[in-house]
């Protein structure tokens, strides 16, 4: 995998290597693609902003682009490729008047 195979503001399905060392399945909603890794939140786990590399990433199942109504924000500081040089994960909990939260 690489980085032309992700687009920014999408929902993948994906079989990736976890950092346990397992191969499991894993729904994300990819923030940022970087040359080395992309940003993303895993939607079905712990709701933590992770960076994932592409060769932890085994295959691609599907892929679907969020509309512009229903994507999920975060502070494009959080997303900055030079934040995430020393971090592999990070929980961000935000609230927004527009959802109801």
């Amino acid at each position: 995998m690489d980085k032309t195979d992700f687009q920014p503001d999408t929902r993948c399905t994906i079989a990736w290597r976890a950092p346990d060392g397992r191969v499991r399945p894993a729904s994300l909603y990819v923030y940022r693609v970087y040359d080395g890794f992309l940003v993303a939140r895993l939607t079905g786990g712990d709701g933590r902003l992770r960076k994932i590399t592409y060769p932890e990433v085994l295959k691609i199942v599907a892929a679907t682009e969020v509309p512009p109504d229903d994507r999920y924000f975060v502070p494009a500081a959080l997303l900055e490729e030079s934040f995430w040089r020393d971090r592999v994960a990070m929980e961000h909990c935000a609230s927004s008047p527009a959802r109801g939260k």
